[in-house]
């Protein structure tokens, strides 16, 4: 796909060497043709490798995107660079005005913290209400979308006995969805996380539907607003290696953490990563991009408060 993003990033020179195509912000500025504007708020320590995660996921679609990347004012980073982020990133106070056909927001490793105790907890829960008027479709990702139902729902979360860590068999509830067009009926998603929402939360809500979910990590991915909130529990943007850099990283600290499940051949760490979910993946998110978020935006972007659902009714 055209994607628009700066021609330094390092996200660019990454994916050209996977031979992935990405079109860099000068050759799209010649393009007589209205990129969707869409905005990344990157939460997540290592945000270069977050960065190419979904650009590279972002990649496998004909529209256009220009990206735009946020950032926490009240949170400093400390594992990239001031540099980087002061190169390539806005602050919430930069966008405020701005309207966006689409905005992923990612998970944060907080996730057995209440969510009041977040440091960025105010700020957060502020953008999460402007995109409610702002934006198009919003994804919330792994403990993101624990924090937004639980903002805009009241959905509890629970503590897990153990990590939900490894590549889980899901199912569809509804293959209507436009979301999942061309899906298979079984598909894989990897899962990395200390806590979960409960089905019968979901279920006693009006406002929420239950999509997708997992007879081992259990739900999946949830809609309200006809579409324009879209919580999804898992990691389909992980690249191959990344739960085995977790793995590493956590059983090299001495910290307690088993094999990641259906994710090695044979369940073996010495073997190669047995990669499932990738084409899905790409799937996923250019459903979302075209039924969600191109078709869905309003001609007028100020019409996007009064939008209400999106239209997907063919």
């Amino acid at each position: 796909m055209p994607l628009n993003i700066p021609d330094n990033l390092p996200a660019v020179e990454i994916l050209k060497r996977e031979h992935i195509f990405v079109m860099k912000h000068l050759q799209a500025s010649t393009q007589d043709i209205r990129p969707l504007k869409m905005a990344l708020l990157n939460l997540m320590p290592l945000k270069i490798t977050t960065e190419t995660d979904f650009v590279r996921i972002l990649s496998n679609s004909p529209l256009q995107v220009e990206v735009d990347f946020i950032k926490m004012k009240s949170h400093k980073s400390k594992h990239t660079s001031t540099e980087h982020l002061d190169t390539f990133y806005k602050n919430f106070e930069d966008i405020r005005h701005e309207n966006y056909d689409g905005l992923i927001i990612t998970g944060a490793p907080v996730e057995l913290l209440p969510f009041e105790e977040v440091s960025y907890w105010k700020e957060l829960t502020e953008i999460f209400d402007w995109a409610s008027r702002h934006v198009t479709s919003t994804i919330y990702i792994c403990w993101a979308a624990q924090a937004a139902l639980y903002h805009f729902h009241k959905i509890p979360k629970y503590p897990l006995k153990k990590k939900m860590f490894g590549v889980f068999k899901h199912r569809l509830n509804d293959l209507s969805v436009p979301l999942f067009r061309g899906f298979d009926d079984e598909f894989y998603v990897p899962h990395s996380h200390h806590t979960e929402i409960k089905k019968e939360d979901i279920l006693k809500n009006s406002a929420l539907q239950l999509l997708a979910e997992s007879e081992e990590a259990g739900v999946h991915l949830v809609t309200a607003r006809g579409g324009r909130e879209i919580f999804v529990t898992g990691h389909a943007e992980y690249a191959p290696e990344t739960l085995h850099n977790e793995y590493v990283r956590d059983r090299d600290k001495g910290l307690p953490i088993e094999i990641p499940a259906h994710y090695y051949q044979n369940d073996d760490p010495a073997q190669p990563v047995c990669v499932r979910w990738r084409a899905q993946a790409y799937l996923f998110y250019k459903n979302w991009l075209n039924y969600y978020v191109y078709q869905a935006t309003p001609f007028n972007p100020k019409e996007i408060e009064q939008l209400g659902v999106l239209n997907l009714n063919e």
